[in-house]
């Protein structure tokens, strides 16, 4: 009869994978709306505001920035911001990492952080979703105070991180 030692050790797996918010991500660059590729002007941008199809943002993660070497007003962004608001799902100020941080960020603060009192943690490394590394980091910050042990990886090969000490 095989025994299966790590079902029977009480070690708790957190895949971050299960926090992963479903839905389209799109980076919103600005830099296609640039004079020239150096400058926004207020005239034409206001017109591409009012003649945008926002409804095509339904239900996305938006991630807004402009890779350009350009200065864009601040209040650009905000004008964005506000004509996606009625559609998209959350709306950020950077690139697709920084979207998927904030998203990760929020979904863990979900999270019934004393049910993992005195727990043994494996937090599951490996997956096949877009996983930012400041979730790892975060889980581990939230984790830290309650948790009795917490490691990464696999519960059969896993990477010790910390010990509560006794």
């Amino acid at each position: 009869m095989i025994i299966n030692k790590v079902a029977l050790s009480g070690i708790i797996t957190i895949d971050l994978e299960d926090f992963y918010p479903k839905g389209e991500r799109v980076l919103f660059d600005i830099k296609d709306l640039l004079f020239e590729g150096l400058m926004l002007r207020e005239k034409d941008f206001r017109e591409f505001i009012k003649n945008e199809n926002w409804a095509e943002y339904q239900d996305k993660y938006i991630a807004l920035i402009c890779s350009a070497d350009a200065v864009v007003p601040v209040w650009a962004y905000m004008l964005l911001a506000l004509h996606l608001e009625p559609y998209a799902k959350k709306i950020v100020y950077g690139n697709l990492e920084v979207l998927e941080t904030i998203l990760f960020n929020e979904a863990l603060r979900t999270l019934d952080i004393d049910s993992y009192k005195d727990a043994r943690i494996v937090i599951k490394g490996c997956g096949h979703l877009p996983v930012p590394k400041a979730a790892y980091v975060e889980i581990a910050m939230l984790l830290r105070p309650v948790a009795k042990s917490i490691m990464y990886g696999e519960a059969c090969s896993a990477v010790p991180l910390y010990k509560k000490p006794k």
